[in-house]
């Protein structure tokens, strides 16, 4: 997939809220990996996709809420695996 990485954060989630962290499905974009960091309350995704505008419209349409969307780069992508063939492209 050709494109860019993004952090999408999410504030202020309710316990147990991200058990269900809604899938990317739009052509184009696609949810890499999503990590929440309990201390400080906060749901960091790692979405590829061609620009803000597509990954913003993909999580509206997934219904996920986005409090800050910014653009990212890997500083060490994660190996290729089974699941996950093609990650150490960087976008």
């Amino acid at each position: 997939m050709a494109g860019y990485l993004f952090a999408l954060e999410q504030y202020d989630r309710s316990p147990g809220a991200d058990e269900e962290m809604p899938a990317f499905g739009t052509p184009g974009c696609r949810l890499v990996a999503a990590v929440r960091l309990p201390t400080d309350d906060v749901v960091i995704a790692l979405v590829e996709g061609p620009d803000a505008e597509v990954v913003a419209a993909a999580a509206a349409a997934a219904a996920w809420r986005v409090d800050r969307l910014i653009p990212a780069r890997w500083i060490h992508p994660p190996r290729n695996g089974p699941d996950n063939p093609d990650l150490t492209k960087e976008a």
